[in-house]
């Protein structure tokens, strides 16, 4: 298998009660020689209000959580490689600093 596409979302938690921003994005792993590419596009064309909220929660804080389609969710660093391209993922250990 040289790669996968799915559904999921990236999640900005506040506290376990408060979202503080979702986007549903496809995701594209493929197999490199050097490892895995994880990217991560958005299921629709975002609004400019959107975008600049999504930028935001980039600038305050990179990693975020990744939900599946099954409720599963793994934490990422989100790379913004191009203000209008996609976004780079990459697995975390953890949010601590």
């Amino acid at each position: 298998m040289d790669g996968y596409d799915c559904t999921a979302t990236l999640e900005w938690w506040a506290n376990p009660s408060m979202c503080l921003g979702s986007f549903r994005v496809t995701l594209t792993v493929s197999m490199l020689s050097d490892g895995r590419r994880r990217i991560a596009t958005p299921r629709s064309p975002m609004a400019e209000p959107e975008r600049e909220r999504l930028d935001l929660l980039l600038r305050l804080d990179p990693v975020c959580s990744l939900r599946f389609e099954d409720d599963n969710t793994v934490l990422v660093h989100v790379n913004a490689e191009d203000a209008d391209g996609p976004l780079v993922l990459s697995p975390c250990e953890s949010a601590a600093p």
